[in-house]
Order: structure tokens, then C-alpha cells, then sequence
């Protein structure tokens, strides 16, 4: 059967739960907050360049696309500061996601199996906001928003959310020629082209949003190689989350390969010498290795369905052990 080869949580669902998260006009799920966390008022928001970018190269990649006229955004991972969020990891609204021109339902269950893959490079990682982009010229979020995110932001840590708006409306590039860089017109507002972010905040218990000022570091988005392999999470998301929650040792990867393009791997520790169970998962195929010792062999287990093709190989690796 084996051929050797010769050459690798309720709290995350509260988060998520966003009346954004479903069409406009629906009621917010109702639960008691949760206790004020020792935090002050948001004073601004820090984005690292790989966020930044990601935020207009998305954009501009999704206006050019089939769905160019809907609106579609990113929820937004970082650390909650005293006094600052930063902001360091952006998951997309995802194929899957439910768009108009006048709202957007993200795939919670893929944001969900993503936030708990990215959190695993630093625990203190949490859901920070929203982006979400608007048609036309509306910059500032609309009493749909505020709607649903005030009830949103409850539970997020200082119960206060970050929120940026996304618009088309800015200058166009002179004569044709792409803008090389972005500009900052306002303490709260970034423009790239004709793209424009404009950034808020919004504190439980407030009346409306208020502008905040936004900077960028240095430093990456630790979710950009996860938007590689969205549609597998989207169309796993449930399988894989099942086998996240029932293996503690389980961890993903996103390899590419030349030929046949980017691939999602997962690796899970076997008992005893260093051995582990690894499992390629792409668009039309499931692939399962067995890693003895750095030696790896690829076994004949033809199962689809990752989380059955898991648990009846480790069936069988028991019964030969």
C-alpha cells in the first residue's frame, strides 16, 4: 500500500458573528457581553505594508473581476493594544461570500478555520474590524453598519472595532499612468489611484463611528498566503475545521508547485520517533503521505473527503503497528 517517494472555538464563531456577516436587515445574534477589557480608546490604526498592500492589490483585482460591481471586503486580525490596534493579517470575503451592491456576507465558516491557522504564529491575535468596500462615493459606513456593528463590537476585546470603507470615487491616475505610490490626504483616509480607504472606529455603546487616524509599519500579512488557497478552505472549511478541533497537533501549510499550482498541506504528528501523517489537498485531488524519519511515502488511499481519508488511514496504520 505504501510506495516510497523520492523527494514536505466559540470565541472565534462570537467574533465572526457580524451582522455584516449576513444580509442587511437581519437582527444581530443576541448574547450577554462580555466583561470590558482594560483597554482605552481606540487613538488610531496601524497597518503593516503587507496588509496595505493586500487591501488595494485586492481591491483592484476585484473591480477588474466578473464581480467588479459588488461590493466585497476583509476581516481584519492583529493586536489590540492600551491605545492602538495593529493591524497584521487580512481574511478575504472569499468566493463563497454573498454580495450585492448593497451588502456582503462573508463564508464564516472558511473565516472562521482561517483565523484559528493564522492565530497559531502568536495567541495574542484576535479579529480587530472590518473593511468592507462601498459602490459610488459613500465613504463613511451606513446606518446599516452601524446597525450591525454595534451590536458587533461588544465582543471584541476593549469592546471597540476598526472599520474601514473602501470607495472608487478618488482622482484617476494622470494620463493613463498607474499611481506608484499611496497618498494620505487625511489623518483617517488612504488613497492609491482612484482607490480610497477611509478609516473609523466605533465603541459599544456609541452613537455613531468616529474618524481614526491610520499609519502604516513594517511588517507582513500573515494571512496573504492563505488567499492563495481560499477556495479549498471554503469548499473544506467544515472537514478541515472537524480535524483541527479533534488533533491538537495538526498544522497547514500553502506549498506551490509549477505544474499544478498552489496546494494546502496538512501535517499530523504520528506517536512515537518523529513520524507524521501528511496530506496534500488541491482542487481536484487529496494526496496522503506517511513521513517516516524524513523518508517520505506516499500512500495509495484515494479519498476526497480529507477527514474520513484521515482517520481510516490512522485506522489502518494501528492495525498494522
Amino acid at each position: 500500500m505504501l510506495q516510497r517517494l523520492t523527494s514536505t472555538t466559540n470565541r472565534l464563531i462570537h467574533e465572526l458573528q457580524r451582522s455584516f456577516l449576513r444580509p442587511r436587515g437581519t437582527s444581530a445574534t443576541s448574547s450577554a457581553p462580555t466583561p470590558r477589557a482594560p483597554y482605552g480608546a481606540l487613538e488610531r490604526i496601524v497597518l503593516t505594508d503587507g496588509v496595505g498592500r493586500t487591501l488595494f492589490e485586492g481591491y483592484a483585482n476585484h473591480r477588474s473581476g466578473a464581480r467588479g460591481d459588488l461590493e466585497t471586503g476583509w476581516v481584519l486580525l492583529g493586536l489590540r493594544e492600551a491605545r492602538e490596534a495593529v493591524v497584521l493579517a487580512t481574511l478575504p470575503a472569499g468566493t463563497q461570500s454573498e454580495a450585492s451592491v448593497a451588502h456582503v456576507r462573508f463564508n464564516s465558516d472558511a473565516q472562521a478555520l482561517a483565523s484559528r491557522i493564522v492565530r497559531r504564529s502568536d495567541r495574542r491575535l484576535t479579529t480587530l474590524g472590518v473593511v468592507h468596500t462601498h459602490p459610488g462615493s459613500l465613504r463613511h459606513p451606513s446606518d446599516g453598519d452601524l446597525r450591525g456593528d454595534g451590536s458587533w463590537v461588544r465582543y471584541l476585546r476593549g469592546q471597540e472595532g476598526v472599520f474601514g470603507i473602501g470607495t472608487a470615487d478618488g482622482l484617476p491616475s494622470a494620463a493613463g499612468v498607474p499611481s506608484l505610490f499611496a497618498s494620505h490626504p487625511r489623518p483617517n483616509v488612504q488613497c492609491l489611484g482612484e482607490l480610497r480607504f477611509s478609516w473609523y472606529s466605533l465603541r459599544h455603546g456609541a452613537a455613531g463611528y468616529r474618524p481614526l487616524p491610520v499609519e502604516l509599519t513594517i511588517g507582513p500579512d500573515l494571512a496573504r498566503d492563505l488567499h492563495l488557497v481560499w477556495h479549498l478552505l471554503e469548499a473544506q472549511a467544515e472537514r478541515l475545521e472537524r480535524l483541527y478541533r479533534q488533533q491538537a497537533g495538526l498544522c497547514f501549510e500553502v506549498v506551490q508547485d509549477a505544474e499544478k499550482g498552489p496546494g494546502l498541506l496538512l501535517t499530523l504528528p504520528l506517536a512515537g520517533n518523529g513520524d507524521a501523517l501528511r496530506v496534500l489537498v488541491r482542487s481536484k485531488e487529496v494526496r496522503y503521505y506517511l513521513d517516516r524519519g524524513g523518508e517520505l511515502l506516499e500512500v495509495e488511499h484515494h479519498d476526497n473527503i480529507v477527514d474520513r481519508g484521515v482517520y481510516l488511514l490512522l485506522a489502518e496504520l494501528a492495525a498494522r503497528a
